[in-house]
């Protein structure tokens, strides 16, 4: 009896990365969970730019697929460019072929931390950490769209409120700002 082949997964790079020195080189991505007052188990896309340590998005839904996960990246990019590479654990949704048919058509790089190694992803797994400790923790979600809308609430205050030690004690939209005024590309 033959056996079968196992299936095609995206391999990504698992060089060293160096770090991101201006906006849109590195998204770091990742999902989070958490659950409803009712019980039912909602999933949370997080994407970080690691440079500014902005949160471009978080996506809560009840399943997140890689077409999804893709759909999402593809949002934001409209608004802000494709990064130069993104990096993320091995999920199943992120090593799926959709996401390895989006890289390859957006020609954007992708990094897959090692199996068990969740700080070779450190400033989205910090991000979590916050977002844990501050949002998740600290609210009762009685539906899905309540989630997003507290999440976006959350999601605003640390984007444009509140100072990253990480950044200079700036707030990653007034260094997004700065940077834009800066560059020759305006």
């Amino acid at each position: 009896m033959r056996k079968r082949g196992g299936r095609k997964r995206a391999l990504g790079t698992r060089a060293p990365m160096a770090t991101p020195q201006g906006s849109n080189q590195r998204w770091s991505l990742d999902l989070d969970s958490d659950s409803l007052v009712d019980g039912r188990r909602f999933h949370i896309q997080c994407v970080i730019d690691d440079f500014l340590r902005e949160c471009l998005a978080m996506v809560a839904d009840n399943s997140i697929s890689g077409v999804r996960v893709a759909r999402e990246l593809d949002r934001i990019a409209s608004l802000r460019g494709y990064p130069d590479q993104v990096v993320s654990d091995n999920g199943t949704e992120l090593t799926s072929n959709a996401m390895l048919q989006w890289q390859e058509e957006r020609g954007v790089g992708w990094h897959y931390i090692a199996r068990g190694k969740p700080m070779q992803n450190g400033f989205v797994e910090s991000f979590n950490g916050r977002l844990r400790a501050e949002c998740l923790n600290a609210h009762w979600f009685l539906s899905l769209a309540d989630a997003t809308e507290k999440l976006e609430a959350w999601r605003r205050d640390y984007n444009e409120e509140r100072p990253h030690s990480a950044i200079g004690n700036k707030v990653p939209a007034a260094l997004m700002k700065s940077a834009r005024a800066a560059s020759p590309w305006r």
